[in-house]
């Protein structure tokens, strides 16, 4: 048998901080996971997100550090209509998140923007264009 992709993780400064990102993004996560060092969440399809501690990465391999000079990561949430990446961004810049690229059209069809998580990682919103 062969490995089977299953679970995306993200290391965390602020668990909780993180946690609320996500959950403005639709994400069922429980208010008492903010204070555990590893939470996962079920996606559609069967994948799963995990966020874990720098502390709890450091458990098992004293020798980690963050990655510099950006992100490594990124996340795309689909949203039902361009009207909705207008509306989250705007929801989520307007909670003090760091929005990186306004909402625009993309040549590919899409309605896009790009939001920076509370540790750097690209987010990004999109929906077809009419």
């Amino acid at each position: 048998m062969a490995p089977t992709f299953n679970v995306i993780g993200i290391v965390v400064a602020d668990m909780a901080r993180s946690l609320a990102f996500y959950r403005r993004l639709g994400l069922d996560l429980p208010a008492e996971a903010d204070t555990e060092p590893h939470v996962e969440a079920a996606l559609p399809g069967g994948l799963r997100l995990a966020w874990d501690t720098a502390d709890t990465i450091r458990a098992f391999d004293p020798g980690w550090t963050p990655p510099s000079g950006g992100a490594r990561v990124g996340l795309a949430f689909a949203c039902a209509d361009p009207g909705e990446v207008d509306q989250v961004y705007a929801q989520l810049v307007d909670a003090g998140y760091d929005g990186h690229l306004k909402p625009w059209d993309a040549f590919w069809g899409q309605r896009y923007a790009t939001l920076r998580d509370p540790d750097g990682n690209s987010v990004d919103l999109f929906a077809p264009l009419a």
